[in-house]
């Protein structure tokens, strides 16, 4: 039913001479106040009737303003293509939660960007009309030059890319997902596994971490002139894991890294089922190995082994974001985000 008074207005935001009047103060006062400036020029009193007339009002500070008159943005830009998101794991969500707290802590806020996966220059020109402090990506394509100089020319003090090399100009976050690889297939060498399969998942967005973690189970087995490593295709799904299952006896694989525990633990089930044994007590075994280093792995019977993260503190990450965009003539450095090792249980 069409409102007879007409179509109702937009309620026009509170600005801060309202506030002003409201408190009694001037414009200026009000902006100290509400954009953390007050000490030693403002008083006591004089704040708590700014924060009341803000409150009473439903006063916000533009972002946009404050960013004008720091000189900079308060966004620190969390890059991930909306297709890759689902591919974040436990450990992923866990650090990305205590980073975003910790960049609260600095002043900024950290904000999610899932945008399609597309070109990076694509992808940076979208992010640049956020006027962002700082870019990280997380997944999906790598920053090329031309993205790296378009965001610089926007503003954006801080470009920290993910992967083994970063472009011109920005900095890398290195979590070497070979190094997770190597360290699988180096402990199933150690324990005399010589044909060895690696769990490629059919799942999109995962190919930036499986290739890596393949290519350092086929270093590690460089050296060992009677080693086999074979890839493996496998959907997370139990109708996928019981075709590779049976399939098993002609493969002749007497071990698998399987990317990591949730695949890990959907294959030894359909193993399991098809009347394999898991395990390294015997050479007729199947040894299973896993990464991220899940509880559930460690409740299952025999107990998984697993490829463990071991990440920087997410308050150091978000201390180096904060230094690189207080000081933007940085020389571009790769920093290391973590290493892995082997947790070693009863499957592999």
């Amino acid at each position: 039913m069409t409102d007879p008074a007409g179509p109702r207005a937009t309620p026009t935001p509170p600005t801060s001479a309202a506030v002003a009047r409201r408190a009694g103060v001037s414009r200026a006062t009000v902006s100290y106040v509400l954009n953390g400036q007050a000490a030693g020029r403002v008083g006591e009193r004089a704040q708590a009737r700014v924060r009341a007339a803000a409150e009473e009002l439903g006063y916000v500070p533009h972002a946009a303003a404050r960013s004008l008159r720091a000189g900079r943005g308060s966004i620190v830009l969390l890059a991930a293509p909306a297709d890759t998101v689902p591919v974040f794991g436990p450990l992923l969500t866990r650090f990305l939660a205590g980073f975003q707290t910790a960049l609260h802590g600095l002043g900024y806020t950290g904000v999610l960007h899932g945008a399609p996966a597309t070109s990076p220059l694509a992808a940076a020109r979208a992010w640049a009309e956020l006027r962002p402090a700082a870019v990280l990506t997380l997944h999906g394509p790598p920053l090329d030059e031309p993205a790296v100089a378009l965001l610089r020319r926007a503003g954006t003090a801080a470009v920290l890319t993910h992967g083994p090399v970063a472009p011109p100009g920005a900095h890398t976050l290195l979590l070497d997902q070979r190094e997770a690889g190597l360290r699988a297939g180096a402990h199933l060498l150690a324990g005399g596994r010589r044909r060895i399969g690696v769990v490629l998942p059919a799942e999109p967005g995962l190919a930036d971490c499986a290739e890596p973690r393949l290519a350092g189970v086929r270093a590690a087995a460089a050296a060992h002139p009677d080693a086999e490593v074979r890839p493996l295709d496998l959907a997370l799904t139990e109708e996928s894991a019981a075709r590779l299952a049976a399939a098993w006896p002609r493969l002749n694989l007497d071990a698998v890294f399987a990317y990591n525990d949730e695949y890990a633990m959907l294959l030894m089930r359909a193993l399991q089922d098809a009347g394999h044994t898991i395990g390294v007590r015997s050479p007729g075994e199947v040894a299973v190995v896993g990464a991220d280093d899940l509880l559930l792995g460690r409740l299952l019977r025999p107990r998984l082994t697993s490829v463990r993260a071991e990440i920087t503190p997410p308050e150091r990450i978000a201390g180096l974001v904060d230094e690189l965009v207080r000081t933007p003539g940085t020389p571009a450095a790769t920093h290391r985000l973590g290493t892995f090792r082997i947790a070693a249980r009863d499957s592999g």
